[in-house]
């Protein structure tokens, strides 16, 4: 995946390329490249080596796909792991408010064609990514208190800025001094491979919460969850064609997202092993275990939702699952 991030745009530089459709054709090869890079998915979960340096130096290949280690961290690791689907709490679904992907969020007009174009917006997620983002929530987690002090804040944000100069530097200045193309080719062909990256990345992760059968749990008026961490995970996950190999390998095991949000720990290429115990134990304790046969079936329930959440009001129900 590093190579198909790389090589088309080492080849845009280094050779006599003239063709638009080949400079276009580079770029999404290399969006691909992007979206497939789990080694830092694993690597940032601690599940990618028993080592912690390797952990640590395969956690930083996300930085040269133009976002950053730390920010990842908090908004995967801490908040997504901790709070799955949980209003305000879960960024995953913390989304625009043309965006509705929880049935506790407010319901504007604009909602009831969010089916039609969400997929669009999916296709811009990864050049906020790489321009304001990163900036914006880590201010936001600064401000929750995940960063302990203003000069860790400060030198964060630097090491954003740094990151930042990396990834434009390869994935831009670079191509646009060295081709043969107009900075116009090049930047166009920069927005199409995000526009290829950003659907891929997102659609993924929002087809394992954002569906009909998963539950959007809310805690009581203590500030508790009525069920603990595993059920939860249960009840508010999805797996979708856990039986492709070559769309496990593509995007890192998340084809089992049920059986990585319940083990983040133990890497993706034990979760094909551990799949059918975990769906037994859930058949014995009468819990709920959701999957999709396939990818497009996966892709199919996620719009259903987007359309019922662009209809149904505000509901403020603690859970579905009983």
């Amino acid at each position: 995946m590093l190579t198909l991030f790389f090589a088309p745009l080492v080849s845009i530089t280094i050779f006599p390329i003239s063709s638009l459709p080949i400079l276009f054709t580079l770029y999404i090869l290399s969006g691909f490249g992007m979206a497939g890079i789990g080694i830092m998915h694993d690597a940032i979960h601690g599940s990618y080596s028993n080592n912690r340096t390797v952990n640590k130096l395969m956690s930083y290949t996300i930085n040269l796909i133009g976002t950053n280690v730390e920010v990842w961290r908090l908004q995967h690791n801490v908040l997504h792991h901790s709070y799955t689907n949980v209003e305000e709490h879960d960024d995953d679904i913390n989304a625009p408010r043309f965006l509705r992907f929880s049935p506790h969020s407010p319901k504007t007009k604009l909602h009831k064609y969010q089916h039609i174009y969400a997929w669009f917006f999916y296709g811009l997620t990864t050049l906020t990514w790489v321009t304001v983002k990163d900036f914006v929530k880590y201010k936001r987690y600064f401000r929750m208190g995940l960063i302990k002090d203003r000069k860790e804040y400060r030198k964060g944000l630097l090491r954003i800025c740094l990151s930042k100069v990396l990834y434009y530097s390869i994935a831009l200045i670079i191509p646009m001094i060295f081709s043969s193309f107009s900075i116009g080719a090049i930047l166009g062909a920069f927005i199409v491979m995000h526009f290829v990256t950003g659907f891929v990345i997102t659609l993924i992760f929002q087809i394992a919460h954002v569906t009909p059968d998963t539950s959007y749990p809310l805690p009581n008026e203590d500030g508790d969850m009525e069920y603990e961490r595993l059920v939860h995970q249960l009840m508010t996950t999805c797996n979708f064609a856990p039986k492709s190999r070559w769309l496990s390998w593509f995007i890192g095991g998340l084809t089992n997202q049920i059986e990585h949000h319940l083990f983040p720990h133990i890497s993706h290429v034990h979760y094909k092993d551990i799949a059918p115990i975990v769906r037994q134990t859930a058949d014995e304790f009468n819990l709920p275990y959701y999957s999709c046969d396939t990818f497009i079936s996966a892709v199919v329930q996620h719009f259903k939702m987007l359309h019922f959440l662009g209809k149904m009001e505000t509901q403020y129900v603690y859970s579905k699952y009983d």
